[in-house]
């Protein structure tokens, strides 16, 4: 068994945040040792938990037309990797899913990373993401997401694609007309290589 397939075998008994989560563990993340893409998200919702799929849901359909990808693609382990902050679903808050329980990417994160040699670019998918994987830069989501040329072509933070952020997308356009051509363009180039 190679490194890989080890690391997930063993992350899927994982019960670390079991006794915080209402439902029963179940870690939802997607890596293959060739993928070129890695969306960092947040957690799983509730409908990828019964699925066991990530985005398997509006969100999802929402960043594969963002990407410019197919289902196929998109679910193509080699070409694409999904790496939430919190592997299973949290649960569901007053305003939305919860946060990502923290003792997941304690426990797992760069572990997990370490297994993506092949990387091109990362979509920071949300404010917990870009947390984790941006220097600290003090902007807001909306500031950081604007100044998406600064971090050009090997990061590219996104808000989150859930139908929650339709206020947020049409209160700035420019994320239509700026962000996503050229977000289709980057991964397209990604995934061509």
């Amino acid at each position: 068994m190679n490194q890989l397939a080890s690391l997930l075998a063993e992350l899927s008994d994982c019960s670390i945040c079991a006794a915080n989560l209402p439902h029963p563990a179940r870690p939802i993340l997607q890596l293959g040792s060739e993928a070129r893409v890695l969306i960092a998200a947040q957690a799983p919702g509730r409908k990828a938990h019964e699925s066991g799929l990530p985005f398997d849901d509006a969100s999802g359909d929402r960043l594969r037309e963002w990407m410019g990808v197919t289902r196929e693609v998109f679910y193509d382990s080699q070409r694409i990797a999904i790496l939430p902050m919190g592997l299973c679903f949290p649960g569901t808050g007053k305003s939305g899913d919860l946060p990502p329980r923290s003792e997941c990417a304690a426990a797992w994160r760069e572990r997990l990373l370490e297994q993506l040699r092949q990387l091109e670019v990362t979509l920071l998918v949300g404010q917990y993401a870009q947390a984790y994987h941006m220097i600290a830069d003090g902007l807001s989501l909306t500031d950081r997401v604007r100044s998406w040329r600064s971090y050009w072509p090997h990061r590219i933070p996104l808000p989150h694609p859930s139908p929650r952020n339709n206020i947020w997308l049409s209160r700035n356009p420019w994320f239509a007309s700026e962000l996503l051509p050229m977000l289709k363009r980057r991964v397209s180039e990604a995934l061509e290589r």
